[in-house]
């Protein structure tokens, strides 16, 4: 059964041994972390499926882990790698998966990581684009509504010069949790470097 849902960043600078003096500036993406893996270990899951648009050995699953699995970490993972499909394919993806998890006696958690935008500041990865803010100011209310539609059917110009890296693996996210009951709650959201970094909590129902 599915116990646990997330969206988790993954910049190696909320890392405390590569984030260093620079952490102070991502706190609240930290903090936001330690609140979930609270969350994550009081679901007591008993395996952990996690998808990320870089491959292992990248930071992809690595970043989210190194939080979540700090006082868990023998729990078993298995690690999906996003494709160059449609979103809708990762959506309907998602959806087989989930059918899967919630069908499985097993306690399993689910963590979608990614980035948003990498074009929020002059000074970021890709520098600034008008179109950075907006498409995570209008993905983040999306994900609060829990409308899936309006995710699938995002302006493909918009999606194009955000520069994202994470939405795949939050449309196979909603198709996991297509027909299962959650709520969303957003645990912080801040892009201090130029790319949004967004933690949200799903609530199974």
């Amino acid at each position: 059964m599915l116990v646990f849902a997330s969206i988790c960043p993954h910049p190696p600078i909320i890392l405390p041994e590569i984030g260093g003096a620079e952490l102070v500036k991502v706190q609240r993406t930290v903090e936001a972390m330690k609140k979930l893996a609270k969350i994550f270990e009081k679901a007591n899951p008993e395996k952990v499926v996690i998808i990320s648009p870089h491959p292992t050995p990248g930071h992809g699953a690595q970043v989210p882990l190194f939080y979540l699995l700090k006082n868990l970490p023998d729990l078993p993972m298995e690690e999906l790698s996003i494709t160059f499909d449609s979103y809708k394919d990762h959506y309907e993806w998602g959806k087989k998966e989930g059918r899967k998890y919630q069908a499985n006696p097993a306690r399993i958690a689910f963590v979608a990581s990614g980035d948003l935008s990498h074009r929020l500041k002059e000074e970021g990865p890709y520098g600034f684009h008008p179109a950075g803010p907006a498409f995570n100011q209008k993905l983040v209310k999306l994900i609060e509504d829990k409308d899936r539609k309006g995710v699938l059917n995002l302006d493909p110009d918009l999606i194009e010069n955000a520069g994202e890296c994470g939405l795949r693996s939050i449309c196979f996210l909603f198709g996991v949790l297509d027909n299962q009951k959650y709520q969303p709650e957003i645990l912080s959201y801040e892009g201090p470097f130029g790319v949004g970094y967004l933690v949200a909590n799903f609530k199974i129902q």
